[in-house]
């Protein structure tokens, strides 16, 4: 199987969470970010994450893929498909403005998907409708970073472990941990404790490498 895929992308990390968690061989191919005939012609449309089954067939939409992966690789499905109120209602507000700190930072830190120039000014392009100015949201970090340290609070008082945020293994991981993960290229973003350390220790269970060395 193969996964085309960004490594910035929160929907493609969801879907390489399950490779990781059951141990499945799948080749995973960065796309350049301005690369629109490659998604366009296995799926119809500019997106990723997308798999290539076994069969050859592509599949998109990072839920679907997520799903499929774990109901038919492995003994048996290793998530819980519970997601409570709660956590969805954090990941739509903090969804709502976090990509101000991302964004600007992910065209800065070496990334595959931005090793062209072109690469890049596609990306700034496309984001800066939906954020505005990349630099003037650098230098509004600071109160971007104060409203997130607020809300990462409020996810820590929702966490049942360290390890997991719900009792088990669940969508509720799926949904978050690829924010976490993302998060961790934010200079000066300081993690509560069981936070950071369930950020850790899922990095290590699905093999994904978190980003504190390209803080910016």
């Amino acid at each position: 199987m193969k996964l085309y895929l960004y490594d910035h992308c929160p929907y493609c990390v969801r879907t390489r969470m399950i490779v990781g968690l059951k141990n499945l061989t799948v080749e995973e191919i960065t796309l350049l970010n301005d690369d629109e005939s490659t998604p366009i012609s296995l799926i119809g449309k500019k997106m990723v994450p997308i798999l290539i089954k076994e069969d050859g067939s592509a599949m998109g939409e990072s839920l679907d893929i997520v799903r499929y992966l774990d109901e038919n690789y492995g003994d048996k499905p290793c998530l819980d498909e519970y997601v409570r109120p709660q956590i969805e209602a954090w990941c739509t507000e903090v969804g709502g403005y976090y990509y101000r700190l991302l964004h600007p930072r992910c065209v800065q830190i070496g990334l595959n998907e931005f090793a062209t120039t072109n690469a890049i000014a596609y990306f700034v392009n496309k984001k800066s409708e939906r954020i505005g100015d990349f630099a003037e949201n650098i230098e509004q970090s600071a109160q971007y970073i104060e409203r997130l340290e607020q809300d990462l609070v409020k996810l820590e008082r929702l966490m049942k472990s360290e390890n997991t945020i719900n009792d088990e293994l669940s969508y509720e991981d799926i949904l978050v941990f690829p924010m976490l993960r993302n998060l961790t290229c934010v200079k000066g973003l300081h993690f509560p404790t069981s936070v950071k350390t369930y950020i850790e220790q899922m990095a290590k269970a699905t093999k994904i490498p978190l980003f504190y060395q390209h803080q910016i």
